[in-house]
């Protein structure tokens, strides 16, 4: 029986289809301006940005002048670049426009797409962000893209690693700005640790465009940002304790590859005491003493490093630095760091210099960094798979748009071969007969180790002129990638998501110019070599296209559909024939960690000989339920991420709107004045108990809290000996002290002065306890799952105790603030001294899953020297260099540099 749903489909279309087909008027009326459009000059057409403008300020709205907007800009390309937008480019633009995504296949002219609503949406003057996945792409789309929007008179700006705060405001403050998922995050972090609203380089989050969304929000995301300080130098400790390693054997530990985890059996324990006992390492009698926590942590990392990362998969060991390799991209990330001492780790097991660890300084997730923006729009090639995520976290359709062309690839079954041997041999095999016959072939491998290993199988086979694309050779990669589709190409690729340059059959004109002609002037001569170059490239397209087209041959299934889906996707570009097949063998990872071991034992059975490979329909479904599985699993680390940080998102917004409120003000003595008073409250109520007798009062503690916090030496003692004396007539005379004190500081430092020193101390102690309140967050969230064992859920644990640390901080802010306040002596010295030099920080992700797995972004900035105790003025604090927190302070009061000076330094 047909389902009713199945038979509405056939006479009605998807749901997609309808949605598609529901632009189809706007992109007829976007074609009926095209004379029209064509009739105008260049500078009447660039006069068509000002006249928007002015609608958009007259109360019109995007959508209002979205068709004469995109009928401008498919012009402007045209005359600017020499493309002319498709029109399902132009309902591509459509979605993007709508907080939706748009699936647009590989080779579809997504960096085209883009131009149409981010040109409509810079009208506005708020700033438009296109987000990619890499620096070379942003500086290689802006360049080209900036093309049309300097034709219509907009600016665009360009975020790249390693600049200014000066370059980084200017490029923000273009009508357009491309940059890179991390720069945009790493930004806004550091803007909310500036101590000026103008040092600050971000203008707001009005819209994003998204490009390859699904790995920016999807893959990504599952690693918080972080922005880090270093910690003291434990380098020989982790060498100690990486020595340990070895000793073990495989009954000492139980490794789960599933959960990228490691644990240490009771006889592995046991061992690992004698030795850390013979190292002088233990304290107390077991492992597992709350003194040894320190030493667990980095006997676990240690044990990781050593059996779940791999050397050339998961890293390489490059000119003495470990460097991360992207799991989903197979690029190395240099100047990124796994944290909570994994790094650290990994550089004791290969010998090579151990960096100091960071302490966490402010952090975020991409889902909500993102969702702060009023409008959100995104492209990639596969999205589908993830659609429920899109919609759940962050209010996104996927809307998938039709090809230019239909799509003429042939998608074959998967080979699968019982060994890796002999799957490998097939392929050899299966590369040499697409040779043969001049087709162009990309290999997909899963890691840098694949990739190597079947180059050199291809070097024994005779197979010589292949291209290794893969995290070694990153530098030509797009060079690589271009010329993958001459005939007879053999290009080995490391995962293919986001590379950002199409692979076009007979090679790629523009490429191959900018190579053999680099430098030749232009002229008659150039022209003739480029047509000769054109020319080659279109006879060379013919023999592919003979040949069959593209050939995607992978050697292994990724985790995740969307991997390969890209993959795939690379053949069959702009209606060009093609075909794509997936070798397997029951030793892959994907293959062994789920079950593969019956089917092997059922394989055996049937009577499978050795070099046969079984083919079936079966095999893939029950493939892409494996697949299925992996991904709900890692959607619910995301989601389970997102609650947690959405507790700490609450807080970081009222703490990050804080500052900007303070940077903002004119003055703050209003809200010092409060923050007066409740220390005041909070004294009297804790010390007097209400309706309690005189004798009944704490009042040595009054006193020493008096002291303390408002500097104030009183007779409390006095006045508690005075007949008929209340609480209330307590609190207003300390109050009466304090305003007293106030005054007297201001009269002899000046209301401006003082107005600077309020404004600076507030914010200053502020930072400082938010980052121990982050580090106390950091240490419940990786404790708190142990409630669910007392039948209590964790996620409501956490947000009531998250609540109490929070409230813990308002409290403490109040009364640091008064206590730094009220010794103004020594802060007026600081006031007119020039700006501390921060500490260098670096940012970072934080992987979710395993909470190591986290890679880091340097963001230098100047430290200050080291300065001989000796040599410090006690009251010139720009003598005093650089001071260890828990140091005493150099200015004399006998209290640490962190609850001194350093609580606003």
């Amino acid at each position: 029986m047909v389902k009713f749903g199945a038979i509405a489909k056939k006479l009605f279309g998807s749901s997609n289809d309808r949605r598609v087909r529901g632009y189809s008027s706007k992109v007829q009326a976007i074609n009926a301006l095209e004379k029209e459009m064509e009739a105008l000059s260049d500078a009447e057409l660039k006069q068509k940005s000002d006249e928007f403008k002015q609608l958009l300020q007259n109360g019109k709205s995007v959508d209002d002048i979205l068709v004469p907007a995109f009928a401008v800009v498919r012009e402007a390309a045209k005359r600017a670049i020499g493309l002319r937008p498709f029109d399902v480019q132009l309902v591509g633009g459509m979605i993007l426009n709508e907080n939706s995504i748009a699936e647009m296949k590989t080779g579809e002219g997504k960096t085209l797409v883009a131009t149409l609503p981010v040109y409509l949406n810079a009208l506005t003057g708020r700033g438009v962000h296109v987000v990619t996945v890499n620096d070379y792409l942003a500086k290689r789309d802006a360049e080209w893209m900036a093309q049309i929007y300097g034709f219509l008179g907009l600016s665009t700006g360009i975020i790249v690693h390693d600049m200014s705060d000066d370059e980084r405001r200017a490029a923000y403050a273009c009508d357009i700005t491309y940059a890179t998922n991390n720069e945009l995050g790493f930004d806004y972090l550091r803007d909310n640790m500036k101590y000026e609203r103008g040092q600050m380089v971000q203008r707001g989050h009005y819209f994003a465009i998204v490009d390859e969304v699904d790995s920016i929000l999807i893959d990504e995301a599952r690693t918080p940002l972080i922005i880090s300080g270093p910690l003291d130098d434990r380098s020989d400790l982790y060498t100690r304790i990486d020595a340990f390693i070895p000793m073990l054997t495989e009954e000492d530990y139980e490794i789960d590859e599933k959960q990228r985890s490691a644990t240490f059996t009771e006889e592995g324990t046991e061992k690992l005491e004698n030795l850390l006992r013979e190292a002088d390492l233990l304290k107390g009698e077991s492992l597992y003493d709350v003194e040894n926590v320190a030493i667990v942590h980095h006997i676990n990392n240690a044990l990781k490093a050593h059996r779940l990362f791999t050397r050339d998969k998961d890293y390489i060991v490059r000119n003495g630095e470990i460097v991360i390799i992207d799991e989903f991209t197979g690029r190395m990330m240099p100047g990124r760091r796994y944290s909570e001492g994994q790094h650290q780790a990994l550089e004791a097991k290969e010998h090579v210099q151990i960096q100091p660890e960071n302490q966490t300084l402010a952090s975020i997730t991409f889902q909500n960094y993102f969702r702060m923006y009023d409008k959100l729009g995104g492209m990639t090639g596969t999205a589908s798979t993830e659609a429920e995520e899109f919609g759940n976290i962050y209010g996104l359709d996927v809307v998938e748009v039709p090809t230019n062309r239909p799509i003429a690839r042939a998608d074959e079954d998967d080979e699968v071969y019982r060994t890796t041997e002999e799957k490998f041999a097939a392929i050899v095999e299966e590369i040499k007969a697409a040779r043969e016959k001049a087709q162009p072939i990309l290999v997909g491998t899963t890691s840098i180790e694949k990739s190597e290993q079947l180059a050199e199988l291809l070097k024994q086979a005779g197979i010589e002129d292949f291209q290794v694309l893969n995290a070694r050779y990153h530098e030509q990669e797009a060079c690589i990638v271009s010329q993958a589709g001459v005939p007879g190409a053999v290009t080995i690729a490391t995962n293919m998501a986001g590379r950002g340059t199409d692979i076009q059959l007979g090679g790629n004109a523009d490429m191959r110019i900018a190579q053999e002609l680099g430098d030749m002037e232009a002229g008659p001569e150039r022209d003739r070599r480029v047509q000769e170059i054109k020319d080659d490239i279109a006879k060379l397209k013919q023999q592919a296209l003979e040949a069959g087209g593209l050939y995607v041959l992978a050697t292994e299934r990724h985790e995740s559909r969307r991997i390969d889906n890209q993959l795939r996707g690379r053949s069959g570009r702009q209606g060009d024939p093609g075909r794509s097949k997936f070798y397997l063998s029951l030793q892959d990872d994907l293959m062994r960690i789920f079950g593969s071991d019956r089917m092997d034992g059922m394989l055996r059975k049937l009577g499978l000989q050795e070099g046969e490979a079984i083919v079936h329909p079966w095999i893939n479904k029950a493939l892409e339920r494996a697949q299925k599985k992996v991904e709900g699993r890692n959607f619910d680390i995301r989601k389970n991420l997102l609650k947690f940080d959405d507790v700490m998102n609450d807080q970081r917004k009222v703490i990050f709107e804080q500052r900007i409120e303070l940077m903002d003000a004119e003055s703050i003595k209003e809200t010092v004045e409060d923050m007066r008073e409740e220390v005041v409250d909070g004294l009297v109520a804790l010390h007097i108990p209400e309706r309690a007798y005189a004798e009944q009062w704490n009042i040595a503690e009054l006193k020493e809290g008096v002291q303390t916090y408002l500097n104030l030496d009183l007779p409390i003692e006095e006045w508690a000996e005075e007949e008929g004396i209340a609480e209330e007539e307590v609190r207003e005379r300390i109050l009466a002290a304090t305003r007293q004190q106030a005054e007297e500081k201001e009269a002899r430092f000046g209301a401006e002065v003082m107005r600077y020193v309020e404004k600076s101390v507030v914010l200053q102690t502020l930072d400082h306890l938010w980052r121990e309140h982050l580090v106390n967050l950091d240490h419940l969230r990786s404790v708190i799952g142990f409630r669910g064992y007392a039948q209590r859920d964790p996620l409501q644990e956490y947000k009531s105790e998250a609540f109490e640390l929070f409230q813990a901080l308002l409290a403490n802010l109040r009364q640091t603030v008064m206590a730094q306040i009220s010794r103004v002596e020594i802060v007026q010295q600081a006031a007119e001294a020039p700006e501390p030099e921060a500490p260098e920080m670096v940012g970072h992700h934080q992987n979710a899953s395993t909470g190591e797995e986290d890679f880091t972004e340097s963001s230098p900035l100047m430290a200050l020297e080291e300065v001989a105790p000796e040599d410090r003025d006690p009251n010139d604090p720009q003598t005093w260099g650089k001071v260890g927190r828990n140091e005493a302070c150099p200015c004399g009061s006998g209290k640490k540099f962190k609850h001194c000076h350093g609580a606003f330094v």
